[in-house]
């Protein structure tokens, strides 16, 4: 068995967090009608992900795949077991936060049951739900846990790479790799948000945004796990856990540079540089490091936690929005009482989701079905 890459792991556990981050401040700008929020940059964690996606789909199942040890069936068996689980638990607290928000429009108009029921199906086989399954009013592909949007693009990039991306070239990859990071800046700059943050909604030109958001990074992951292990760096020695935190951070939380500057191409320019450079050389860095002693449990269960967090997290802050609608504070009278206690309602919720559910269910079915 190879050995896991921990650093890695737990890397997405903190842009997992970041994300959580970044929904609570977006909530709050949503229902005070403003334009932006303050940790703006909060939604590229998802492309982290897909870069991270990438790096373990080749680092894990290259080899295995080439030599016939592991069949494409068995990689999609995988993949199902890895992550449908958190995709029916997170439909099923969706639809428990959806009721407890009173089944309406943001607009206030009730929906039917058979509409919300319908969308509960759709979700569970992670099917973007047409407009008239638009049980919300936001036209978002997942209306009741919208970040599976993501979700429904790692199943397409799990797919592409064990159909076509596995069987490129070096010399290929390369050139794909390239040519989507052109069309990734182009695309964004030419969009009506001046930003590369598509895919959650079905709208065409919105998922064509997504998509290539997913044509660069997962094919760059696996790009940076055949270049990884062609020069097998050596380990270092520098706090790499710490140090690739800290920068995933502080690239997320960079203001809105068209808004500061007023040059509106800014935005488009930087989301790009730090998805197509930065958060590659953040991944062969954590790749390379080492985690010892007190710090290596809490960096592996942010790793563990990294996907129910992700995966349940949001219905909550749809509840948030709808109480901040309404004038509601419901964990005190501060205005950051309630984003405060949602923040570890989160983590307490994702991590009763590891422990009791996602897991052991992974364990039973990798038993009975992985093979």
């Amino acid at each position: 068995m190879k050995a896991r890459y921990e650093i890695l792991d737990g890397l997405r556990g903190v842009a997992a967090v970041s994300v959580l981050v970044y929904h609570l401040f977006e909530a709050i700008a949503f229902a005070n009608g403003a334009t932006e929020q303050q940790f703006y940059h909060g939604f590229l964690a998802v492309d982290f992900f897909f870069v991270l996606s990438g790096f373990v789909m080749g680092y894990a199942y290259d080899e295995r795949l080439k030599t016939g040890s592991l069949t494409t069936g068995g990689f999609i068996r995988r993949r199902l077991i890895r992550l449908h689980p958190m995709v029916v638990m997170g439909v099923a607290v969706g639809l428990v936060c959806y009721v407890l928000q009173g089944c309406t429009l943001w607009k206030g108009t009730s929906v039917p049951w058979l509409q919300v029921f319908t969308a509960a199906a759709f979700a569970l086989f992670l099917i973007p739900s047409p407009k008239a399954l638009d049980i919300r009013g936001n036209y978002e592909a997942f209306p009741l846990n919208g970040p599976h949007w993501s979700l429904f693009f790692e199943y397409l990039g799990s797919l592409a790479y064990v159909l076509l991306l596995r069987r490129l070239s070096l010399k290929a990859l390369k050139w794909w790799v390239g040519i989507m990071a052109i069309l990734l800046f182009v695309n964004a700059s030419l969009s009506e948000y001046n930003s590369i943050a598509y895919g959650w909604s079905t709208e065409p030109y919105n998922l064509f945004g997504g998509a290539l958001r997913l044509c660069f990074a997962y094919p760059a992951g696996l790009l940076l796990a055949r270049l990884f292990r062609e020069h097998r760096p050596a380990p270092t020695a520098f706090p790499t856990f710490t140090l690739c935190a800290v920068a995933i951070i502080a690239l997320l939380a960079v203001p809105s540079l068209s808004t500061l500057t007023g040059i509106a191409v800014l935005n488009p320019l930087y989301q790009c540089l730090v998805v197509c450079l930065a958060f590659p050389a953040v991944v062969w860095f954590g790749a390379r490091g080492v985690i010892a002693g007190r710090y290596r449990s809490l960096v592996a269960f942010l790793g563990r936690l990294s996907y129910p967090l992700y995966a349940v997290h949001y219905p909550l802050i749809y509840l948030y929005i709808h109480w901040l609608m309404v004038g509601k504070q419901p964990f005190g009278a501060s205005p950051w009482a309630t984003p405060i206690a949602l923040f570890f309602i989160a983590l307490i919720l994702g991590t009763l989701c590891l422990l009791c559910y996602d897991e052991p269910v992974r364990r039973w079915l990798s038993r009975k079905y992985g093979k």
